[in-house]
């Protein structure tokens, strides 16, 4: 049995994203005083009594409003409603009953899931305020339980009325560890939340004209044919001058933080714009990072084909990003689903080669062939002399290479081992870190 799912429902500020962050113990969801902060569903585990459980963050529903993010928001609202196993409705009791309480609640028993009701900013300890009492008339069965996600006091009762309502735990979960984790970074508007909802053939993503829709780092399982993978889809990452307000740059840290923890980028690129210098920013946040990455040219439907009009974006795509000639390029659609499948298998193809390790045999091999082939430099009558070569690390693939002279060791003769590396053993799509060692070092 897959582990329940618990939506957190409510209507704008009353303090979901705080109680998230709360009980997974670290700040997942993007807080803000501002209403409407967060947007899309996003997940966290939260164990409790021996119980593992699917916290989901939601946007703030307006039952009434002609808002076109809004109206997005509740619409993904209902979507968790319909995924939860148990709805938490969230309500403010500083700002005691409001008529939006009352039609979520509506809307909540149509759903005829099971539902918690949690009183929040109740700071004081001691006796409820007054407000708490007028919470009774929703007309849930279980009492409303008063709590501060501020400060995590009532916690504690809330998840024990949670675990009530779970479905009984049948079977153990083992972790997978053939899950291949994949970021979709890129600048706002380029089409990585339209990629993500027709890979999952649902309305997974808020879809937006407006940039910086996606505004949190969201997890999302997929299995298919080609495998297992966790999509995390970021918020469009912007240049730092119009990052204007905290939420922002919240957002930027997110998918930052969303590349340090996936073993593959898919750094997606609009077709329609061609590469920006924010591309060339945002690919460099992956290569920096040393993430295996595929370059994903998007809206390709929409561009005017010629005999070589693959071929020529391709060559202006590495002018622009000449750090990382290693990545391959696809060409796709988001919105027709244009060889989604090839880019299951590029993904598959990186990650195979960022986890790929040379015996050190197998390098000094290659290192006596490309000394023999090119002689390392020398200066003032002392000539390099490179010792044995070794891999340290995957993820980032790394090498740590012993000489004599760290000064000797051109950066020229360093790209020129890097390029037999590459010749000899592939590692497509994967940055390489070479380490240079004096002996004795």
């Amino acid at each position: 049995m897959s582990k329940p799912t618990i939506a957190i429902i409510g209507r704008p500020n009353v303090g979901k994203s705080t109680l998230f962050n709360k009980l997974a113990g670290e700040r997942i969801s993007i807080v803000d005083n501002t209403p409407g902060v967060t947007r899309d569903r996003i997940y966290a585990e939260v164990e409790w009594c021996g119980r593992t459980m699917i916290f989901t963050d939601t946007g703030g529903i307006e039952p009434k409003t002609d808002n076109q993010i809004l109206k997005h928001m509740r619409n993904q609202a209902e979507i968790a409603i319909d995924l939860a196993d148990v709805i938490v409705f969230m309500v403010d009791s500083r700002a005691g009953l409001t008529a939006d309480d009352t039609e979520i609640a509506r809307m909540l028993k149509r759903s005829g899931k099971p539902v918690v009701v949690a009183v929040n900013k109740v700071d004081n300890i001691g006796a409820p305020p007054l407000t708490y009492y007028e919470f009774y008339e929703l007309g849930f069965p279980d009492d409303p339980i008063a709590l501060s996600s501020l400060s995590g006091t009532g916690t504690g009762d809330l998840l024990d009325a949670v675990v009530s309502y779970c479905p009984p735990d049948e079977t153990e979960e083992t972790e997978e560890n053939d899950v291949i984790k994949v970021a979709v970074i890129g600048k706002p508007n380029a089409g990585k939340s339209s990629l993500v909802n027709k890979i999952l053939g649902t309305n997974r993503m808020i879809v937006s004209d407006v940039p910086g829709t996606t505004r949190d780092a969201v997890d999302l399982d997929i299995e298919n044919e080609f495998g297992k993978y966790v999509f995390i889809d970021t918020a469009g990452i912007r240049r730092q001058s119009k990052i204007s307000d905290n939420i922002e740059k919240y957002s930027v840290l997110r998918a930052r933080a969303a590349v340090e923890r996936c073993d593959v980028c898919l750094i997606m690129i609009d077709a329609s714009e061609g590469v920006t210098e924010q591309d060339e920013k945002i690919a460099g946040i992956a290569h920096d990072a040393g993430k295996a990455s595929v370059i994903v040219v998007n809206k390709w439907d929409k561009v005017e084909k010629e005999t070589n009009t693959a071929s020529e974006f391709t060559k202006k795509v590495y002018e622009a990003l000449s750090f990382m000639t290693y990545a391959p390029v696809i060409f796709i659609s988001a919105l027709t689903g244009q060889r989604i499948g090839k880019l299951f298998e590029h993904i598959n193809y990186v990650h195979g080669q960022s986890t790929f390790r040379a015996t050190t045999g197998m390098l000094n091999d290659l290192l006596n062939d490309a000394t023999d082939r090119v002689q390392p430099p020398s200066d003032k009558g002392r000539r390099l002399k490179i010792y044995y070569m070794t891999q340290t690390a995957i993820k980032p693939t790394t090498f740590v290479i012993f000489c004599n002279s760290a000064k000797l060791f051109h950066f020229s003769y360093q790209r020129y081992l890097e390029n037999r590396l590459r010749e000899t053993f592939g590692f497509r799509g994967v940055p390489i870190k070479l380490i240079i060692r004096e002996r004795g070092d």
